[in-house]
C-alpha cells in the first residue's frame, strides 16, 4: 500500500471512530461551476440582507485561497435527526436547534480529528470548518460523493436522508479523492410543492428572501407583513422541505446526548411560549443555536406567526 492510500485509510478510520456518519475527500481547487452559480445567485439578490455572502468570493469558491498550500478537502456528515418531532405540539424550531449549539459540539470533534491525524501521519497545516467561514460545504460534500444537492438545495444521502451537519477539514496532505454520486431526485417536486412561501424558485435555487429560515433567523428586522399566514407556525428555521423529502424516510435517530432537547424546551407547549421572558429565553436556550436569533427576534417571530 502506498503512502497516499495509507493516509486516506487513516483519515477515514479516524472519522468513523469519532462518530461521523460519512467521510468523503476531494482535491482542493477552484469550484468553477459553483463560482458561476454563486455569482448568478448573488446578482439576483437571492441572498437578501446577508451581505456577508458577497464578501470573500474567491475564498468561498477556492479553498487554496482560504488555506494556502491546501491539497485536500475532507467533508464530514454528522447526523442530528431527533427521536421526537417536537414541532407537532411544541415550539416550531428546526430540528438542528433542539439541543446544544452544533458549532461547539462538532468543532471539538474536528480539533480531536486533526490531533489524531497528526498522531498517525505527522504534522499537518490547515483549518477546520463548521459553518464558520466562507466554505461551500454542500458543494464539497457532493463533490466527494457523500450525496447530491437536491432541489431544495440540501445535501441528500441515499441511505439516510438529509438531516446532517456538514463539516470540513482543509489540509495540506495529499489524499485520494472520492468520486461524486448521481442525482436521485428525479421528477419529484415534493419540496417545491410543499414550501408555503414558494422560496424554491427552481431546481437547487432558493430565494432566501422568501425562505422561512431566512425570515426567522437571518433577517434581523421584523418579518414583512406579506408573509402573514404563510409561516405555518415556524419561529426559528424551518424543516418543511426536508420533512416532505421521500429520502428522509431513511433518516434515523442520532445518538448524541448534546443534541437532545433540554427538559424546559421538551415539556412546554407552544401556547406557553407566548409569555416568553428574557430570563426564560436565556435559561432554555443557554447553549442553543436559537441564541443566534436573540430574544427580541424570537418574540417578534412568535407574535407574527400566531397573530
Amino acid at each position: 500500500m502506498d503512502v497516499q492510500q495509507h493516509h486516506t485509510n487513516t483519515v477515514k478510520d479516524i472519522a468513523n471512530k469519532l462518530g461521523f456518519d460519512f467521510c468523503g475527500i476531494s482535491k482542493a481547487g477552484k469550484l468553477e461551476d459553483e463560482a458561476n452559480r454563486l455569482e448568478n445567485w448573488l446578482n439576483k439578490g437571492y441572498h437578501g440582507k446577508m451581505k456577508w455572502m458577497e464578501g470573500h468570493f474567491d475564498k468561498r469558491v477556492d479553498p487554496t485561497q482560504l488555506v494556502p498550500g491546501a491539497k485536500s478537502v475532507i467533508s464530514l456528515l454528522f447526523n442530528y435527526y431527533p427521536e421526537d418531532n417536537f414541532d407537532k405540539h411544541h415550539l416550531k424550531i428546526s430540528k438542528y436547534a433542539y439541543g446544544q449549539d452544533y458549532h461547539y459540539v462538532i468543532k471539538h470533534k474536528l480539533k480531536t480529528f486533526v490531533n489524531q491525524i497528526e498522531e498517525h501521519i505527522g504534522a499537518v497545516e490547515g483549518r477546520v470548518f463548521i459553518d464558520s467561514a466562507p466554505v461551500l460545504d454542500r458543494a464539497w460534500a457532493a463533490k466527494s460523493g457523500l450525496g447530491w444537492v437536491g432541489k431544495n438545495s440540501m445535501l441528500i444521502t441515499k441511505s439516510k436522508g438529509s438531516f446532517y451537519f456538514i463539516a470540513e477539514l482543509i489540509l495540506d496532505i495529499d489524499l485520494l479523492a472520492d468520486s461524486p454520486t448521481t442525482d436521485h431526485c428525479g421528477t419529484c417536486t415534493a419540496c417545491i410543492d410543499a414550501c408555503p412561501t414558494e422560496a424554491i424558485v427552481q431546481d437547487k435555487i432558493i430565494d432566501s428572501t422568501k425562505c422561512i429560515s431566512y425570515l426567522t433567523i437571518e433577517l434581523k428586522e421584523e418579518i414583512p407583513s406579506s408573509f402573514k399566514g404563510q409561516m405555518e407556525g415556524w419561529v426559528f428555521g424551518c424543516d418543511i422541505c426536508q420533512d416532505v423529502c421521500p429520502w428522509n424516510k431513511f433518516a434515523h435517530q442520532h445518538n448524541v446526548p448534546e443534541f437532545n432537547p433540554n427538559k424546559d424546551f421538551g415539556s412546554a407547549a407552544q401556547s406557553e411560549w407566548q409569555e416568553l421572558t428574557e430570563e426564560v429565553f436565556k435559561r432554555v436556550f443557554k447553549k442553543s443555536a436559537v441564541k443566534r436569533a436573540g430574544f427580541i427576534k424570537l418574540k417578534q417571530n412568535l407574535t407574527f406567526t400566531q397573530e
